[in-house]
C-alpha cells in the first residue's frame, strides 16, 4: 500500500501517525511545498519576537518522521490530482502514484486588490515559518521602526505582538467595527483593545487600506478614510482561505473547503482531506463550515489515516475554538459564543481586565468567552461538546469556584477518565 500526504501541518504529520499505528510496513510519502518540515505554525510569532528558539519550532522533527519510514518531499507543490489515474504531479512535472491519497494543504492568506501593492517590497504575509524569516531579515536590512498591519484578528495580534516586541511601532488597520471581530464579541474585544494601545499600539477600525505608496518599496499607505500613514511594512493578516485551487480539474468536490465525510472521505475514491483546507459540521449548528484551528486538524488527520490504513473510525464534527495570550492577557473563545440575537440566553461576568461569557441555547452551554480567567475552560467545552443539559447549575457557571462537584456524576467520570473524546469508533 502505498499513502501519499500533501501537507506537513498537524492533520499531514497525525495522520502519518494513525497510519503507522494500524500499517507498520506500507509506503508513506509525505509531500510539502514548504522547505519547513513539521513545525508548529502558532509559533511563528514568538520566534520572531524571539520568545522561542528555532528547536523549540519543530512539532515533528525529519529525524523523527523518518524513523517511521517516512519517505519526504520538502519545497515541492502538487499543482495536480488525477483521481483516474492515482496520481498527483508536482511542480516540477513529476508524477507520483498512490493507492491512497491525503490532502492536508491547510490555507493560503487572501491577499486583497490594493493600489501599488503588486510587486513592493516591504509587503508581506504571516502565516508561515519562510514569511517569518523573510519579514526578520527585512526589518534588519532596513532599520523598521514602523509598520503597518492589515487585519484585526488573531493572525494580525500576534504579528503585531511580534514586531512590538523588536522595537517596531505598530498601526493596525481593521475594517470592521473592532479588533477581534470574529473571534471575540465587544467587550472582549475592548479590553484587549485598551490593552494594546497601552503597550504603544495604535488601533484604527472602520477603515482599510486602498493604496500603497512607493516606487519599489513601500513608503506610506493610504487608507479609505484618506489618512495617510507612513510605513516601510506591511502586513497583510485579514484572514487565509482553503488551500484547494489545485483540485480545480480534479472532480473532487469542493465548496468553501473540500467537502468530506465522517471518514475524511472526499467524493473521489481512495482520496481523502483533512485539516483547514476542508469543511465539515459543526457540531453545535449542524452547519458545514471550515474550523481552520490546530485541535480539528489534529482530530481530523488522525481520523483520517485510521480509516486510509483500514480502521472504521468516525469524525463527528468539531467547533470553533482559540486560546491565545494577547497583550499579557490570557483569552478563550469556544463554540458560538459572538451571538446577538433574541434567541439566546447570556450569562456574564465582569471585574477589571477580567470577563466571563457563557452562552445558552435551549438549557445547554453552546459557548462562552474567557477574558483573564481561563482555568475553567476544559469543563465549558465539555459541556459544549456533550450538549449537556445544564439547566440545574447554570446559575452557577460563572462562580470562582465552579468545577466538577457542580456536574453531574455521569459526566464528570467521562472527564476524569478522559471519555469525551473528540472521534469515535
Amino acid at each position: 500500500m502505498r499513502y501519499v500526504i500533501v501537507g506537513s501541518g498537524p492533520a499531514g504529520l497525525n495522520a502519518i501517525e494513525a497510519i503507522r499505528e494500524v500499517d507498520k510496513e506500507g509506503e508513506i510519502l509525505l509531500i510539502t511545498a514548504e522547505k519547513y518540515v513539521g513545525y508548529s505554525r502558532p509559533l511563528i510569532t514568538y520566534l520572531l519576537g524571539r520568545k522561542v528558539t528555532e528547536e523549540k519550532m519543530y512539532y515533528r522533527t525529519e529525524d523523527y518522521l523518518r524513523e517511521m519510514r517516512v519517505d519526504i518531499k520538502p519545497a515541492t507543490r502538487v499543482e495536480k490530482v488525477i483521481p483516474e489515474e492515482k496520481t498527483v504531479v508536482t511542480d516540477s512535472g513529476e508524477e507520483i502514484r498512490y493507492d491512497k491519497l491525503l490532502i492536508a494543504t491547510g490555507g493560503k492568506p487572501f491577499v486583497p486588490n490594493i493600489e501599488g501593492l503588486t510587486g513592493k517590497k516591504g509587503v508581506f504575509t504571516f502565516t508561515t515559518w519562510e514569511d517569518e524569516e523573510k519579514v526578520e531579515k527585512y526589518i534588519e536590512e532596513n532599520d523598521v521602526k514602523e509598520a503597518v498591519v492589515l487585519g484585526g484578528g488573531l493572525i494580525g495580534l500576534k504579528t503585531t505582538e511580534a514586531l512590538m516586541e523588536l522595537g517596531v511601532k505598530v498601526t493596525i488597520v481593521e475594517l470592521a467595527d473592532r479588533i477581534l471581530s470574529v473571534t471575540f464579541d465587544r467587550k472582549a474585544s475592548e479590553i484587549i483593545t485598551e490593552a494594546l494601545k497601552k503597550e504603544g499600539c495604535s488601533v484604527i477600525t472602520n477603515d482599510t487600506v486602498v493604496k500603497v505608496n512607493g516606487d519599489d518599496t513601500v513608503s506610506s499607505v493610504v487608507l479609505k478614510s484618506g489618512k495617510e500613514i507612513p510605513t516601510k511594512l506591511l502586513v497583510i493578516a485579514i484572514g487565509v482561505r482553503p488551500n484547494v485551487e489545485f483540485l480545480k480539474d480534479s472532480g473532487i468536490e469542493i465548496n468553501r473547503g473540500i467537502v468530506v465525510n465522517e471518514k475524511m472521505e472526499t467524493n473521489v475514491e481512495g482520496v481523502y482531506a483533512a485539516g483547514d483546507c476542508t469543511e465539515f459540521y459543526d457540531l453545535i449548528d449542524g452547519q458545514r463550515k471550515t474550523i481552520a484551528i490546530w485541535p480539528v486538524a489534529v482530530a481530523q488527520g488522525r481520523v483520517a489515516g485510521y480509516n486510509m490504513a483500514g480502521r472504521n473510525v468516525r469524525y463527528p464534527g468539531g467547533i470553533p475554538m482559540n486560546s491565545v495570550e494577547l497583550a499579557g492577557i490570557p483569552t478563550i473563545s469556544v463554540g458560538h459564543s459572538n451571538v446577538e440575537d433574541d434567541g439566546y440566553e447570556i450569562l456574564t461576568f465582569e471585574e477589571g481586565n477580567t470577563y466571563k461569557k457563557m452562552v445558552l441555547k435551549d438549557n445547554r452551554l453552546i459557548g462562552a468567552i474567557l477574558v483573564n480567567d481561563i482555568d475553567r475552560a476544559g469543563i465549558y467545552t465539555g459541556l459544549i461538546l456533550q450538549k449537556l443539559d445544564v439547566s440545574s447549575f447554570k446559575d452557577r457557571l460563572l462562580d470562582e469556584n465552579f468545577g466538577l462537584v457542580y456536574l453531574p456524576k455521569e459526566f464528570r467520570k467521562k472527564m476524569l477518565e478522559g471519555e469525551i473524546k473528540i472521534w469515535l469508533e
